[in-house]
């Protein structure tokens, strides 16, 4: 019998704790694996492309060219991210048990938990890097149209006028809100990243995987009227049987409130958003992040592999 050392049995110890140097390691070669995939350079030319389209959706739009340029263009960016995250984030397990590198990871002193949370921080990496390419090409034709509605204004507004005007332009255009609009953007592709996470360990495949999360995403647009109905039936005219009460009960706790995240549409259209509000959304959006991972640590500790 070989006698087990108090160094060997130290360094055992500290392969079971949590490290974030095995995360962070698992979350760069998630990363590498997303930006070789050409798919996703598709998307993002695409992405980049629908934000294009703003330019000539504003000459011919009616109302104001700035406005139309941030609504379609936000509009682009939390489809693409969307999507992006969702399908990223089904290919990332099934991917890695088809290859068997899911195997010789968990074979090493790696927790399941490190490499949910490394996949996971993989993705989100990648999400990053398109929204902030995205919002770059999104100011530089911000900037573009607000030059033209400048020299509008300095053409055709009467002389007293032009410095109020232009001052009125430059204070909607570039502001904090928007920038905060955009963050909330990306926070909620990590939400749908995280649900989509959860989803793919117990999926049996990544288009299973990609239906359900779709399907609980479009169900969390519903998740407010379901509230309101199981609260409230009286006011919502709904003759509330226990059946119907229960399952209402279920969206509300188990899907995500995709709604809160639709103070967006507002910004796209000019209105002002209070710094509190991005703060509860940014509250609330985390706090399904964490569900999620823990959920989908529970599901992967318990399965089979």
């Amino acid at each position: 019998m070989t006698a087990t050392t108090p160094s060997a049995t130290a360094h055992n110890s500290a392969h079971k704790l949590f490290s974030l140097g095995r995360v962070s390691a698992i979350a760069g070669n998630t990363l590498r694996d997303l930006v070789r995939q050409k798919v996703f350079y598709f998307m993002l030319v695409f992405a980049l492309v629908l934000i294009g389209t703003s330019l000539a959706m504003a000459v011919l739009s009616f109302q104001g060219q700035l406005q139309t340029v941030m609504d379609v263009s936000l509009g682009a960016m939390s489809v693409f991210t969307m999507l992006l995250a969702v399908l990223s984030t089904a290919m990332v397990l099934p991917k890695d048990i088809e290859d068997r590198t899911l195997y010789t990871i968990l074979a090493k002193p790696v927790a399941r938990f490190e490499y949910l949370l490394g996949k996971l921080s993989g993705v989100v990496l990648m999400l990053l890097i398109a929204t902030l390419l995205m919002t770059v090409f999104f100011c530089v034709v911000l900037w573009f149209w607000q030059g033209r509605e400048i020299a509008n204004i300095s053409t055709f507004a009467q002389p007293h006028l032009v410095d109020a005007e232009v001052a009125k332009v430059k204070a909607g255009t570039f502001t904090g809100t928007l920038f905060g609009g955009i963050g909330v953007i990306f926070l909620r592709a990590v939400v749908c990243s995280a649900l989509t996470l959860m989803v793919s360990t117990f999926a049996t495949s990544w288009l299973f995987t990609v239906i359900v999360a779709l399907m609980m995403i479009l169900i969390g647009h519903l998740v407010p009227i379901a509230r309101s109905v199981w609260m409230d039936p009286m006011q919502a005219g709904v003759d509330m049987p226990w059946h119907l009460s229960l399952f209402l009960r279920v969206i509300t706790v188990f899907f995500p409130d995709m709604q809160l995240f639709n103070i967006v549409d507002d910004i796209a259209v000019g209105t002002h958003v209070a710094a509190g509000i991005f703060g509860q959304v940014a509250a609330l959006g985390g706090g399904y992040v964490a569900i999620y991972v823990l959920v989908a640590y529970l599901f992967f500790a318990w399965r089979e592999l």
